[in-house]
Order: C-alpha cells, then structure tokens, then sequence
C-alpha cells in the first residue's frame, strides 16, 4: 500500500563544499526535483511529492533521508522533516440549498462559483 505525501525537508549545519552531494543522496531517497532546491548559505531548504510505500512510516522515512545526508555529508547535520499527509488534507465542503435553486433561478443568470448557503470544514 502506498500513501501520498509531500515532503518539505530542511538541512542545517551541514558543510557547504558537500551540497551537490547531500541534494544527490536527498534526492535519491525521494522525488524532489533540482530546482526546487533553496540554499541560504546557512540551511537548504527543499520539497517534494511522492509516496510512502510497504508500510514506512514518517518516522522510518526521516530514518532514512536522514542517514543518507550524514553519509553524503561526512558527518552529522540537522535534518528536519515536514510531512503532509495528501490523502486526508482538511477541506470545506460547498452546497447550495432549493432556496438557493429558487433565488438563483429568478433572480440572477448562472454564474460559475457557488453560493453561501451552506459550508463545512472538515
């Protein structure tokens, strides 16, 4: 079973000469694409969507690109991960009611956006 995903990575303390290598390792552990790479000098910053699968879990990913960074480092970094689960995001449900039928229908031609008659969050 695999489970969408979208990774927000952030890499600190790292050494600056072994950053094509850490993007490399980074990479090869999940779909981030070069250019959506950020590098202040002091933290590199990435992103990616991709599919958790066999069951591993953030923590076991964190595990892993974790790992793959020190050894393309040489040594310990820190390395943040921020994973969003995409299959149960919060949403609002939209719906309009008959009196909405009713006053829409009368009163004004259609247009393409919903009206306010009703609205949950979820």
């Amino acid at each position: 079973m695999s489970r969408a995903y979208s990774m927000t990575v952030e890499i600190s303390g790292h050494d600056p000469a072994r950053k094509e290598a850490i993007q490399a390792a980074a990479e090869a552990e999940w779909p981030f694409e070069k250019d959506c790479w950020t590098d202040n000098g002091e933290k590199m910053n990435v992103f990616g969507d991709g599919q958790l699968c066999g069951g591993e879990m953030e923590e076991e990913f964190t595990e892993r690109l974790s790992l793959a960074v020190w050894r393309a480092n040489g040594a310990f970094c820190e390395v943040v991960v921020d994973a969003t689960y995409m299959e149960e995001l919060p949403h609002e449900t939209h719906f309009l009611n008959e009196n909405d039928y009713a006053r829409l229908l009368k009163n004004k031609p259609p247009q393409t956006r919903g009206g306010k008659a009703g609205r949950r969050k979820t």
